[in-house]
């Protein structure tokens, strides 16, 4: 008989940058036992969760917002076979590492990739997106992909300064943003900024758990998709148009993550937008505080260059060269019960991640500091004074 796994006082921190903590509320709507399909129950958390997107999103009621049982490559994925045919170009402005998986999502659905350089910590290039649309002079490319806040390295990139590139080069392609690490932590602004897509998911700044891909489309981009030939089925933004609840899923709709989704929406909205991106400033400011104090023993630092170009979602810390990332991550995990990630792509064994979105307040933050620099020094990395620094900016 196997002896019981001994139980840990108090909660474990989650500051990965994704999947992140769930609130009560959330869960117990979750609970709900399921209904049948004609229940106008379904109808009423589908429209809710709809109605709440496009507020969260900034866009008004001409916008269709469109749910799938997916993840963001899911939606990257309906993103490719909406908007170009197989033979046709995108544009993938170099970010990092989920950039260049976008960009792999096209290619392996025989799209043809257009990529700008990536400047490791540095955010979108935008005159390198103007030069390449101009350098299209048969506009092959339909779309620019690109992706707002890159959750491996903690950069973001501005989406105004993109609008302006594709307008200043008149070409006619189509601004898709990925904003799966933005959405709900930062103002989106997709009728401001001109985005004719913003696609996002669950389980980052929605509070959800994982499973839901979410695509916002404006009239110009859905036109292109009715036009575009490309074969598709669950994947197609024009059949899941109708008035039936199993058509806007190419099924069966998941109504528990759509009565988890619709409260967590009704979250947002009772705290206000405002307060929840200023509260994410606020962490974000903390934990960039701490870096930059722990930075100064010499051994740590940013991964983001810039510091207007810092998320307000996740932080990428460098590391020195051989070392133990994966270590660090367990002894901060099973020691010090704060659960962080490691690097992606090129960055891997490079750097670790702390994620400072959703449901998290002045407490869990500065616990998460705590038990990282514990694990810091633990690991005898020479650090300056960062959860000091992070106490200060929060009294202060």
């Amino acid at each position: 008989m196997t002896a019981p796994a001994l139980r840990i006082p108090g909660h474990r921190l989650l500051h990965a940058p994704g999947p992140s903590p769930i609130p009560d509320e959330v869960l117990h709507a979750m609970s709900v036992q399921n209904m049948d399909l004609a229940d106008p129950r379904v109808d009423s958390s589908i429209a809710a969760c709809e109605a709440g997107l496009r507020t969260v999103l900034g866009t008004g009621a001409a916008t269709r917002v469109l749910m799938f049982i997916a993840n963001g490559h899911g939606v990257w994925e309906s993103v490719v076979q909406n908007l170009a045919a197989p033979g046709q170009a995108v544009l993938v402005p170099g970010t990092g590492h989920f950039a260049d998986q976008w960009a792999r999502v096209a290619e392996a659905l025989g799209r043809e990739v257009v990529r700008t350089p990536w400047h490791e910590g540095f955010p979108i290039d935008a005159a390198a997106v103007a030069a390449a649309l101009r350098d299209d002079t048969a506009h092959r490319i339909r779309a620019v992909f690109a992706v707002h806040t890159d959750t491996a390295s903690g950069v973001t990139s501005d989406l105004a300064a993109l609008r302006r590139a594709i307008d200043e080069a008149r070409h006619p392609a189509l601004l898709v943003a990925d904003c799966v690490a933005s959405l709900a932590c930062e103002p989106i602004g997709m009728d401001a900024l001109g985005l004719d897509v913003v696609i996002g998911a669950s389980q980052k700044g929605l509070m959800c758990p994982p499973g839901l891909g979410i695509v916002a489309v404006n009239e110009a981009a859905f036109e292109a998709a009715r036009a575009n030939p490309a074969p598709r089925f669950y994947w197609d933004w024009v059949a899941r148009q109708g008035p039936m609840n199993y058509q806007k899923f190419c099924g069966t709709p998941p109504l528990p993550l759509l009565h988890g989704l619709a409260a967590a929406l009704a979250l947002l909205q009772r705290e206000g937008l405002p307060a929840v991106y200023a509260r994410h400033r606020r962490l974000a400011g903390a934990v960039h505080a701490a870096v930059a104090g722990w930075a100064e023993g010499g051994a740590l630092g940013f991964v983001a260059r810039e510091p207007a170009a810092r998320s307000v979602s996740v932080t990428a810390i460098r590391v020195p060269e051989g070392f133990d990332v994966n270590g660090l991550r367990t002894l901060a995990r099973e020691r010090f019960q704060v659960a962080m990630a490691g690097g992606l792509g090129a960055l891997q064994g490079r750097a670790f991640r702390i994620g400072h979105l959703g449901d998290q307040n002045e407490a869990n933050i500065l616990g998460a500091l705590a038990g990282v620099e514990c694990a810091l020094r633990a690991m005898n990395v020479p650090l300056g004074d960062g959860v000091g620094r992070a106490v200060r900016l929060l009294a202060g």
